[in-house]
This record gives structure tokens, C-alpha cells and sequence, in this order.
């Protein structure tokens, strides 16, 4: 069936529909009416504007935040060029600054700039009201009703997720019109706006390069320490925390501050991290620091989880009390999930009213099948029904653990989907974590096969070395003892305070030799014990009342009910 509409589907994008166009037609005038243009992904459709004269691309800004600033103040609303002017710099620059580093995109932003230098290009920017229109219109010169001319309009705005260009592209809807009346409507309004749009010249556009990256300035020692800052973040300033958060009795440690650090951005970036620090240093600590300032950050009508197995529930209402973050938080153990969810227990919130969920031992939840993880998966997911100052609706989750994995590729990815989109991740250069992990699960399943050793050896690096370098260098906050005694600062900071680790000294072989009436005794009592004692299981809590099953976690799998105690397997 023919129609004018098509979607994005079997490669049928805009992209698509802009070649189809420009290579069948003679087109003289290409005008864009749009919201949104990333100058990021100006180069996806440059080399269709080679042999186009005439280019007008009019751009929306967010008009609603300079009302809202005007309403503020009691004044009406009146379009300030000079402002808009700005907006839309700034909007670029932002643009650019998070841009993908690669050579296409350097190239196709240096070419959008240099296009508005020669006016090869003339844009403007709409400052008076918001602009949610996508139109693109194509026509030759002359153009009549006897020529060919087109007009495109729909969803899709002039970004790579729009045009379809992306591997996780938008789902669009567009449709091409070439009668003669659309063609004539559209450019007439086209005309009106244009003409009441602030024009961005030469002039203006010429500062981005300063502004961004593309300067051709920057010293090699700028661009060091522009490195450190975007892979270390805040952790590369040494103004290190002061300690001002710490309530009486705790010290502080520079390895847990920068920890603190770490973590918090992670936590804003991806919405979720993994404090994988090894026992002994103060992840209970280090996460409470966090808490703490993610309260300050989203404002003090922050609400907290806590979810930890019963044997850390003093540890951390003692903590939290300490830091004075109690009215903040509420506390749960792992087997007392379902009282969330139920939501008719009045001791607990819903799961859309948590801003933050902190889960201890997290390496518990990493079988994705099991009706545990299924119900922190639930709170987890479950979307803030308010925001604060943090305005993203995804709640913010610290999973904490010294073993967050085990063996399985399947641990790890269980515990990063309980805060990331499984197939648009914000990782950088990992877009879909489920194509990441499956491979790496559907390898491991196979090592069985393997027989030779160093064979094997290597197949297991070749799973384990990109989860390293890809997942857990993003997600994942890591250190052991030897970590802060290697690194100077840290183990003079632990000197100066007073403190050390213990050294832990390797095994030591003890023997132990019978004489000969004490071996016969020996193998006479295994024997006894092997041949004439009956064992049996002890399975009390598994016929507990249900009124107290929390006490216990996963009671009716507990260790009692388990137990296969074998005395000739020993032996």
C-alpha cells in the first residue's frame, strides 16, 4: 500500500529520505524549521548541502525558562535578541562539550561553525515563543507549480537520534509531501517566523571555538589537566573533604574522602554505582558520607532506603544516627522487601516515594530469577514520583559489596541493571549492556568444553578483562589493603592519624603425630561414628508462625533447612 507517511522502520529514516531527495532532485533552497539542532550532528547531513546555494535553519531555545525568570521579577515577558543570542551559544556550546570525541564529529562541528563564518549557512534563533514544529522544506529554483519542490514534517528533529543515523535511534513518525499547496504553506509560515527570529552572525558564532574544546590554544598542560577532570571528575582537585561532616569519633581518612567524591559523581552520572572496597575499610562509612550528601543535594525532603541482612542492622542505625540523618532514613532487611511493595504497611513508604536505595551486601541480589531481586528490582525501578533538586525521575542506587562478583558474568550484570537501562545504558561506549552481557554469559557457559589449561586461561581473560575495563572502571569503586599502603598519600595520611592494617601473616603447617594406642582410638571413633550414629535435620524455622518469619532471612531456604551434613564425605 502507498503512502505519504513512513517511520523509521527497515532503515526507512529521515536520513534516508533526505538522499532520497537531494540526489533526485535539483534542489536550490533547504530550509528547517526546528526545536532541536545539534551542531554534533551537522556532519551526518553536510555532504547533501555541497551543491545547495540557499540554507536556513531556524532553531527554537527554551523560551519557558526566560518567562519564568520575567514572572519571577513581575515583569512581562519581551524577547531580548541579545539573550537569545546567548541562549542559543550556550546551548551549543553544551552541544559541543558533550559531543562524542571522534573525528566525524570534531569535523562536522568545525564545519557547522566555518558554514556560518562564509554564510553558507544563515540560522537564527526563536526566542519568542517555543518552537515544537519539525519542517523541512526542499525547492528548486524557480519554483512553481510546474517544478518539483518538498516538504517534510513530523517528529524528527535535525539530531542523529532523529534523522535515524544512531545504532538506538528514536522511533519517528514523518511524512513527505511534494503538492505544490503543502510545499507553498509550509514556506509561507516558514517566512513569518523567520522573519521575527534573532540572526545569528558571523560574529557570534566565532567565540565557540574559544569556549570549547576546538580551541586551538590550549597548552598541553590544559588539555593534562582537562583529562584528568573528565576521567576523574572532582576527585582531582586536592581540596579534599574537610572532615566538617564527620561527627565526633570519626576520622578523617583521604582514601574514604575521595571514595566520597568517587562515588557521589557516579551516583549523579549513572544514577547508581557499586562500593566495592575490600572488609576493613569503612564502606559503611564512605556510603553514609554519600547519603549525606545526596541529602544536601536534592533537599531535605529526601527519603533514603536502607537495605541490609539482619547481622549489619546495628552497624548502620548506629551510623546514620551518628552522621544525623535518621529522619531521613528507613530501614529494611532483605527478606522484608514484600512490605514495600504491599504497600499496607504504614512503616514503610511506596517504592516511587524513595529517592535513594542503598543496598548492603549486594552480591545477595545477583541471581536475577530469585523473588528477592525481583522485589528490589521492583523499588529500584520504580520511577521518584517527586523530585527534588536532583530532577531526574530514576531513583539514585548504591549497591555495596566486597564480592560483587563471584564467577558469573551473570552477577555482575544483575546488580548493574537494578539501576541501569539495560539497552541504553549511560556508559560510554557500552549502549547496550544486555549485547554486552549476553555474549560475555553465553562465553562462559562454553569454557566447559576447554580442556587445555592455558587455553582456558585465556578465554577467561577474554570475558573478564572488558568487564573490567568497560563496566567496572565506570561503575564499580574498588580498593584493597594494599591499594592504600602503596599509594604514598594514603599510607601517610593512615600513619599520620595513628592507624595501620595488620600485617597478615601466610598459613602455618602444624603437625600432629599419634602414638599408637591415640591413631587406634582415632580410627576407632570415625568408625563408630560413620557406622552407628543416625543424623538428621534440624528444621524449626522452616515451621516458624508467620508472624515472625522477619526475623529470620529467607527462612524457608535457610541453612538449617539445607543442611546435608555427610560425616563419610568428610572422611
Amino acid at each position: 500500500m502507498s503512502t505519504k507517511f513512513f517511520t523509521n522502520k527497515d532503515n526507512n529514516n529521515l536520513i534516508n529520505k533526505f538522499k532520497g531527495v537531494f540526489e533526485n532532485q535539483s534542489i536550490h533552497c533547504f530550509d528547517a524549521l526546528v526545536g532541536y539542532f545539534r551542531a554534533s550532528g551537522y556532519f551526518k547531513i553536510r555532504p547533501l548541502l555541497n551543491d545547495v546555494p540557499e540554507i536556513r535553519i531556524l532553531v527554537g531555545i527554551n523560551v519557558d525558562e526566560l518567562i519564568n525568570e520575567a514572572q519571577k521579577k513581575g515583569q512581562l515577558y519581551l524577547e531580548n535578541t541579545n539573550h537569545t543570542k546567548e541562549e542559543y551559544i550556550n546551548f551549543v556550546s553544551e552541544d559541543i562539550s558533550k559531543a562524542d570525541y571522534s573525528e566525524d564529529v570534531e569535523n562536522g562541528i568545525i564545519q557547522f561553525i566555518e558554514d556560518i563564518i562564509s554564510k553558507k549557512v544563515m540560522i537564527k534563533a526563536h526566542g519568542k515563543r517555543n518552537l515544537h514544529a519539525k519542517v523541512y522544506i526542499f525547492r528548486p529554483q524557480p519554483f512553481n507549480e510546474h517544478t518539483n519542490g518538498s516538504v517534510i514534517t513530523g517528529s524528527s528533529n535535525l539530531t542523529g537520534a532523529g534523522l535515524g543515523s544512531n545504532t538506538s535511534s528514536n522511533y519517528e513518525f514523518n511524512v513527505l509531501l511534494k503538492d505544490y499547496e503543502d510545499v507553498v504553506f509550509a514556506t509561507k509560515e516558514f517566512e513569518e517566523l523567520w522573519e521575527e527570529s534573532t540572526e545569528l552572525l558571523p560574529v557570534d558564532i566565532k567565540g565557540l571555538k574559544k569556549k570549547t574544546y576546538l580551541n586551538e590554544d590550549v597548552t598541553p598542560y590544559e588539555l593534562y589537566i582537562k583529562m584528568l577532570i573528565e576521567y576523574f571528575g572532582d576527585a582531582v582537585i586536592r581540596d579534599q573533604l574537610s572532615g566538617k561532616d564527620l561527627p565526633e569519633g570519626y576520622t578523617n581518612l583521604q582514601y574514604q574522602g575521595d571514595a566520597v567524591i568517587e562515588g557521589f559523581n557516579k551516583l549523579m552520572k549513572h544514577n547508581g554505582f557499586i562500593l566495592a572496597d575490600v572488609v576493613g575499610l569503612g564502606k559503611t562509612v564512605v556510603a553514609t558520607r554519600i547519603i549525606k550528601q545526596y541529602i544536601n543535594k536534592n533537599g531535605y525532603n529526601s527519603k533514603i532506603l536502607i537495605v541490609y541482612p539482619n547481622a549489619l542492622e546495628a552497624n548502620w542505625k548506629n551510623t546514620i544516627k551518628d552522621f544525623g540523618i535518621l529522619n531521613y532514613v528507613q530501614f529494611i532487611t532483605n527478606g522484608s522487601l514484600h512490605k514495600i511493595i504491599d504497600g499496607d504497611n504504614n512503616n514503610y513508604h511506596n517504592p516511587e516515594d524513595y529517592d535513594l536505595v542503598v543496598v548492603d551486601e549486594s552480591h545477595k541480589f545477583r541471581s536475577g530469577t530469585s523473588n528477592m531481586y525481583g522485589l528490589l528490582e521492583l523499588i529500584c525501578k520504580t520511577p521518584r514520583i517527586t523530585v527534588g533538586n536532583d530532577i531526574n525521575r530514576k531513583k539514585k542506587v548504591m549497591l555495596i559489596s566486597a564480592t560483587p562478583l563471584n564467577n558469573k558474568p551473570d552477577d555482575i550484570a544483575n546488580q548493574v541493571y537494578l539501576f541501569q537501562d539495560s539497552r541504553k545504558s549511560t556508559i560510554e561506549g557500552v549502549p547496550n549492556l544486555q549485547t554486552f552481557f549476553s555474549k560475555k554469559i553465553e562465553a562462559y557457559k562454553q569454557l566447559y568444553k576447554v580442556k587445555d589449561h592455558n587455553e582456558l586461561i585465556q578465554k577467561v581473560k577474554d570475558i573478564y578483562l572488558p568487564i573490567r575495563d568497560k563496566i567496572f572502571t565506570e561503575l564499580v569503586i574498588r580498593r584493597t589493603r594494599a591499594d592504600i599502603q602503596n599509594i604514598k598519600r594514603y599510607k601517610e595520611d593512615v600513619t599520620a592519624q595513628g592507624m595501620s592494617f595488620p600485617d597478615i601473616r601466610q598459613p602455618q603447617k602444624v603437625e600432629y603425630t599419634f602414638d599408637e594406642n591415640l591413631n587406634s582410638l582415632f580410627y576407632e571413633t570415625v568408625f563408630n561414628l560413620i557406622d552407628g550414629v543416625g543424623y538428621y535435620r534440624y528444621r524449626a524455622i522452616e515451621f516458624i508462625n508467620e508472624e515472625y518469619l522477619d526475623i529470620y532471612d529467607n527462612a524457608t531456604v535457610s541453612l538449617q533447612t539445607n543442611l546435608d551434613f555427610s560425616l563419610r564425605s568428610v572422611c
